[in-house]
């Protein structure tokens, strides 16, 4: 069984990272819709359609990912257990851990707890806020894996500074790690909406990277049948391994396949 993820939406199978007769989850690549949605209208490849193609039946969205974010994404394969998951996604049930690269250097751990407004989904509207609605609560922790240094001017400082984070996801609001870390002034590396152009194009020249830099590492959740526990990892591959890898060094960089207990 393939765990690879591309960086790309290049067409063929999936990678499955685990399945049985009730759920199935694969390794989103970036730059890949889940579904159809205003926002790309002009999409005609989609994950959710590709997978149903895959495996020859139909499937339950329980959760979502952003285009440009890649990892595990988990499906239902009956009505039922959507219902009987859709309650643990609700609420605070699942573990959700995401890794990212970010400008300048965290704190080695801590939380964000910062109210976010509702994003329009009109296309002409996107990534804008509706001030009408009240801002929901949310909730994100993290953890510092790793920080880097380079001799390079990007912005007004002499030097660039990252971070490699663990965060773990309390709510699930829209676009919300992004969010987050620009909220506390280390925006994700390669995001277009809420990131620092200076840095996006010091990536694209200095790694050929051209990806948002945030990953959906793992799902742990309680299985909806049996109880038992499962916990799904989506192993970091492709252009952030290398890019984490020559930024942070190959030993440190090793823990992102393992997430933290």
């Amino acid at each position: 069984m393939s765990t690879a993820s591309p960086d790309t939406a290049a067409t063929g199978a999936l990678p499955i990272l685990y399945r049985d007769r009730w759920l199935v989850a694969v390794n989103k690549p970036a730059g890949l819709l889940v579904h159809r949605s205003e926002l790309d209208a002009e999409r005609s490849d989609f994950l959710l359609q590709r997978l149903r193609d895959q495996l020859g039946q139909r499937l339950y969205p329980l959760h979502r990912l952003d285009k440009p974010t890649s990892g595990a994404l988990l499906f239902a394969l009956d009505s039922d257990t959507a219902r009987l998951l859709g309650e643990q996604f609700s609420g605070d049930g699942i573990d959700k851990r995401y890794l990212a690269v970010v400008r300048g250097w965290t704190e080695e751990s801590g939380t964000i707890d910062y109210p976010l407004l509702p994003l329009r989904d009109h296309p002409r509207q996107k990534g804008r806020e509706r001030p009408p609605k009240a801002a929901q609560p949310a909730r994100t922790d993290y953890r510092r894996l790793a920080s880097a240094e380079l001799p390079h001017a990007v912005g007004r400082y002499p030097t660039a500074r990252y971070s490699l984070l663990e965060l773990r996801l309390h709510s699930g609001r829209r676009r919300q790690i992004r969010r987050h870390l620009k909220h506390i002034f280390h925006p994700v590396i390669g995001d277009s909406s809420h990131g620092d152009g200076a840095h996006n194009r010091f990536f694209r020249e200095q790694f050929d990277c051209r990806r948002l830099l945030l990953h959906a590492r793992s799902l742990a959740l309680a299985h909806p049948r049996s109880g038992a526990p499962l916990r799904i990892d989506a192993p970091l591959c492709g252009v952030m391994a290398r890019v984490c890898e020559q930024l942070f060094g190959a030993m440190r960089c090793a823990d992102c396949a393992r997430p933290a207990p």
